[in-house]
């Protein structure tokens, strides 16, 4: 299942987030690498243990726990701290096709997380670069992905995916993973078109409308049924 979240940040806040991105000091991309992915990881990061990647990530995740499109298709249980990366055309940044790490632990805060789904937020307009196609591949084939600065694209993270070369400009991005209440992804996906279906429902018939209370009440024992706490 790959979906994408319009609007999580404002453009006020993207402006916010660059201005404050660009006065950091920046680090090579690959101390966050696992083995395999430090082999074809070409980019550079903010440090993910300074202030500023910390404060800016804390804005993020208030966002996304606002949003409830995202909290529909996540269902999470836990946010790793959303990390900072750029790619710039002047330096051949790309990152080859990988798979993103089973588990990823957090030093700071001891965390320790299974990460079903990974998550990519844009910070730069698809008109400031050339190239920096995130490539999500599954088994309906490969997807392209460069979205407005401000939104999100949310994949499996068990998806083999890459980032092609930025020939021109400055690719900035958000990326995270996250562990969600509903492990199994096809019930995840199940759980997501229900809601959404509700959603219409309401819209149309009222909260109040007795086959949309019903249904609310399925969406709730279903994940009550799965859902891992």
């Amino acid at each position: 299942m790959l979906i994408c979240i319009p609007e999580v940040l404002s453009k006020a806040d993207v402006a916010d987030f660059r201005r404050i991105m660009d006065a950091c000091t920046w680090e090579d991309g690959r101390s966050t690498a696992g083995a395999q992915s430090a082999m074809v990881k070409r980019n550079e990061q903010l440090p993910p243990d300074s202030e500023v990647a910390r404060r800016l990530g804390h804005r993020v995740i208030s966002a996304l726990t606002a949003n409830p499109r995202f909290l529909s298709a996540a269902v999470p249980l836990h946010i790793f701290p959303p990390l900072f990366n750029r790619y710039a055309a002047a330096d051949g940044h790309h990152f080859g096709v990988h798979v993103d790490n089973a588990v990823r632990g957090d030093p700071l805060t001891g965390l320790r997380i299974r990460t079903d789904l990974s998550v990519t937020l844009f910070l730069a307009e698809p008109e400031e670069y050339d190239g920096g196609e995130l490539v999500i591949e599954d088994l309906y084939g490969s997807h392209e992905v460069k979205l407005p600065a401000g939104d999100l694209v949310l994949y499996p993270a068990s998806s083999l995916h890459l980032v092609t070369p930025v020939r021109r400009g400055m690719r900035v991005a958000s990326f995270f993973w996250l562990q969600s209440m509903i492990r199994d992804a096809q019930a995840r996906s199940l759980i997501f078109d229900l809601d959404n279906s509700i959603q219409m429902l309401a819209g149309r018939l009222g909260r109040d409308d007795p086959e949309t209370v019903k249904l609310t009440g399925i969406y709730h024992n279903l994940i009550r049924y799965w859902a891992e706490a």
